[in-house]
């Protein structure tokens, strides 16, 4: 059977497509236009290249149909399911995994259908065509900052004192993301800036003598948005509570600085030691 890909000047036409299909026709080297204005085509008799750009968002798309982004609560709950354990899983199963209503479960896994993120079998069970792309994804509309409340301080001992400190606390009433959760795996560069997820920044503040810190700041409070952004916390080597690496990723991929660059690498490590964090 000849393959798709061998197959030259080869035209997908279609009234809207999604960015990350655009991107696979793209990779198989398959020409494709759509009717908002995104064009794509390439040929080698004649030799030919055209490429143009259109809208990244479906025109077409009414009030009461699914979901067009992975914004909020439900997308967060149904995203790190999909994440953090392999599948596949049918409807039901993902609803009891991640603890959302049926109706929010289909609205994003719609979604991520359209989006060339997901597949389904002659079962109807759906799995992740690729995770990095599905968290990389999912990172962009989440927003780290824009979501979760964040308050800036100091800690007068220093960030390692800090967390020498929370590594010996027997109550864990925070979860640290970014920088100084991605040790835990991925050997990185000294920690400038500490960030945790907190209940009550006020009370962990007074807590550890943290000072506030409009400039200057080498701690960041997080309250977070959304529960599921701290489940799947645990214990490292140091005792640091740490959250999940799928969350911590997302987290630096919102972060300034050089917290996309430690992203990058931790997902390294994350693809090389799949068997280590993605639960069965």
């Amino acid at each position: 059977m000849t393959s798709l890909s061998s197959i030259e000047n080869i035209l997908v036409v279609s009234r809207y497509l999604p960015a990350s299909v655009r991107e696979a026709l793209s990779s198989r080297n398959i020409s494709y236009l759509d009717f908002t204005g995104n064009l794509r085509i390439e040929t080698r008799s004649p030799d030919m290249f055209i490429s143009d750009r259109g809208s990244n968002n479906n025109p077409w798309k009414k009030p009461g149909r699914p979901m067009g982004t992975l914004r909020g609560e439900p997308a967060a709950k149904v995203v790190r399911a999909l994440l953090d354990y392999a599948g596949p899983w049918k409807i039901r199963e993902l609803v009891e995994l991640s603890e959302s209503a049926t109706g929010s479960v289909y609205r994003v896994v719609e979604f991520l259908e359209r989006e060339n993120l997901i597949t389904k079998d002659e079962a109807s069970r759906y799995a992740v065509r690729d995770w990095q792309k599905l968290l990389l994804r999912w990172s962009q509309d989440y927003g780290f900052l824009s979501t979760n409340k964040t308050s800036t301080w100091i800690a007068p001992r220093g960030i390692d004192g800090l967390l020498e400190m929370l590594g010996q606390e027997d109550q864990k009433d925070y979860v640290a993301t970014g920088s100084c959760a991605t040790s835990s795996w991925e050997t990185v560069s000294p920690t400038r800036l500490a960030t945790f997820y907190v209940s009550d920044p006020e009370y962990f503040a007074q807590k550890y003598n943290l000072r506030p810190a409009p400039e200057g700041a080498n701690v960041v409070l997080v309250k977070p948005a959304f529960k599921v952004l701290v489940e799947g916390a645990s214990n490292n080597n140091d005792g640091l509570r740490v959250a999940a690496p799928t969350q911590v990723v997302a987290d630096l991929l919102g972060s300034p600085g050089r917290g996309p660059t430690e992203a990058e690498a931790l997902m390294d490590w994350m693809a090389a030691h799949e068997q280590l964090w993605r639960k069965s």
